[in-house]
């Protein structure tokens, strides 16, 4: 069965630096691509029947052909890019709208963190008037459902319903079960394939900051790129595993 969506963290630079952070992010992060062979992996992959990319990372606006990238795929595909907003000022604002992505994402890390969670907000409504599809990404970690369900409220109250928000539940550890995530959201939500069990889904992959393949972002099952092509990309999934990352409450 052939991918479909595919998900590239750009770099693994991030100024954030959340210790849960399933790349390891760091301020003083790198990244193994150029724009260049971003734009040339991801043109050939839409050529095999790849419909979407998501620009992760990282942070996405820490690297520095972001929105060369975004101009140059615009048509090729859905492109949609997840950020902790932390650089969306005015002008890179401006920038990112001039570029035009497909859709924005804004994560929540911290919905205990008050100022994170009304700047979020405000940032969701402002790419959302300028014209960007737009919506949040809002963490949910167990020990902290009563900040989550306090956050989700806000974020509802605000006009943002279930449908531009993912609810993510915390991997690794302090993991809520599904139905702790069902009672956040209050109604019917989007959240990871994976999160009742572990489990890939067949069309979507992801590729890390150095060129690494898996079945998912969480995952330590990985390959290197032999080629930066759509074929590359299959030789590298053919046979490979999934691991398990920890993240589901039952286990």
């Amino acid at each position: 069965m052939p991918v479909e969506r595919l998900s590239i963290e750009v770099t693994n630079r991030c100024g954030k630096a959340c210790a849960f952070c399933y790349s390891h992010s760091l301020p003083t992060g790198n990244t193994s691509w150029t724009t260049d062979e971003l734009v040339a992996f991801i043109e050939d992959c839409a050529r095999h029947g790849v419909k979407a990319v998501s620009f992760g990372g990282g942070e996405p606006l820490e690297f520095d052909g972001i929105f060369n990238l975004l101009h140059r795929l615009r048509g090729v595909l859905f492109r949609s890019m997840t950020t902790n907003g932390l650089r969306l000022t005015d002008d890179v604002r401006d920038a990112l709208i001039a570029a035009a992505p497909d859709k924005v994402h804004v994560s929540i890390h911290f919905p205990e963190n008050e100022p994170e969670v009304s700047r979020v907000i405000g940032q969701v409504i402002e790419l959302d008037r300028s014209g960007i599809r737009s919506g949040i990404n809002l963490l949910v970690a167990r020990s902290k459902l009563a900040a989550a369900r306090s956050a989700a409220q806000r974020i509802q109250a605000a006009g943002i319903d279930n449908r531009r928000v993912v609810y993510l539940p915390m991997r690794g550890s302090d993991t809520p079960t599904p139905s702790e995530v069902a009672s956040i959201a209050g109604g019917p939500f989007q959240s990871m394939s994976c999160l009742a069990a572990c489990a890939n889904s067949p069309r979507f992959c992801s590729v890390s900051w150095d060129r690494k393949v898996g079945w998912c972002s969480y995952t330590r099952a990985r390959r290197e790129l032999s080629a930066l092509t759509y074929n590359g990309l299959q030789n590298a999934l053919n046979g490979l595993g999934l691991e398990f990352c920890g993240g589901t409450h039952a286990a």
